[in-house]
This record gives structure tokens, sequence and C-alpha cells, in this order.
């Protein structure tokens, strides 16, 4: 149902996480979690709701993070 969840942060992936990387993690997240590839119509506005809060929370720990070593600008 859901492959691993990639690295978002360099220098494992090239590059800074588009916001796309982001979103697309989350939504694996949750799926996992939910156990719903795609939620019922029912539950959509929950899933939307915890795929927006996983992202966020993903996006702000990547833009915290000091990665030590690293070469490059950032």
């Amino acid at each position: 149902m859901c492959r691993s969840i990639k690295t978002l942060r360099p220098p494992v992936l090239p590059g800074e996480a588009t916001d796309d990387d982001i979103r697309a993690a989350a939504l694996q997240y949750v799926r996992k979690v939910s156990g719903f590839r795609a939620p019922a119509a029912h539950n959509r506005e929950v899933f939307e709701a915890a795929v927006d809060a996983v992202a966020r929370a993903t996006a702000e720990l990547l833009g915290g993070l000091e990665v030590r070593g690293r070469t490059g600008p950032g």
C-alpha cells in the first residue's frame, strides 16, 4: 500500500525539497497511518486536513534542521 517515505533533506535529496515533495511524503504518511489509500467521501475532509497538517510540520522541520558538513549554498 505504501512505499517507504524518502528522505527530504540534503544531501540525500539533491537541492531543497519542493512543496510537491513534502505533500507527497505527507500523503504517504497519512495513507499508512489511516490504512486508506483514498478516503471515503465521509472521511475526505479529515484525511485532507491531516495531510495538510503533516505537510506543514514537515516543512517546519526541514526549515529548522541544521545539516552540518553540507557543501554548497544553504
